[in-house]
């Protein structure tokens, strides 16, 4: 047997060896698929948090907290009491009806997302990733003014998202440039 011909055989048996096994993009189907349910979860958060707020539109709301601080007898210097007189006082000055807008666009990008990575789209992985690297400095710099275990999960989490759709972009890539290869 020639030179020639055994490099064919070798590259013949190493493309018929990898056609045979899984994808590794098909192999990582089941996380793509818990991220697709995370961001669907987030999605409607989001709604619910923003027919919440869209319900408090024309109330007044610092009555509602202190009536709330008052009704559970907590003292309202305390730190979360406070917290609530704030958010209050923030929305009882704003429009609240902008606050809904935002909220409900991110709740259909959420969604679209969801979607999209359930029914294993190239866009979705890409939208996931931007969207994912796009919270990373805003996190770092929360994690960075406020350390704490949930904010510290929150940022590692989010950059293995980030890191997993990059991880699958690239082996999309790869796949395809395998399959349109020459025999």
């Amino acid at each position: 047997m020639t030179e020639l011909q055994s490099t064919n055989s070798g590259l013949d048996e190493l493309h018929t060896t990898e056609l045979l096994t899984p994808s590794v993009v098909a192999k990582s189907r089941g996380a793509l698929l818990t991220i697709a349910v995370f961001e669907a979860f987030k999605g409607f958060a989001a709604v619910a948090a923003s027919l919440g707020l869209l319900s408090l539109a024309h109330k007044d709301v610092r009555r509602l907290a202190y009536a709330l601080i008052g009704h559970f007898h907590l003292d309202p210097d305390a730190h979360y009491p406070q917290l609530l007189i704030e958010t209050a006082n923030w929305i009882a000055t704003t429009n609240v009806y902008s606050i809904f807008f935002v909220a409900v666009l991110y709740a259909v990008i959420r969604l679209v997302e969801a979607y999209g990575l359930w029914k294993d789209r190239v866009w979705a992985e890409w939208l996931a990733a931007l969207s994912g690297a796009l919270y990373l400095p805003l996190e770092v710099s929360h994690l960075i003014a406020h350390t704490t275990t949930i904010n510290a999960c929150v940022l590692v989490g989010n950059l293995a998202v980030v890191v997993f759709m990059v991880f699958r972009l690239m082996k999309r890539r790869h796949e395809a440039e395998f399959e349109s290869s020459p025999l």
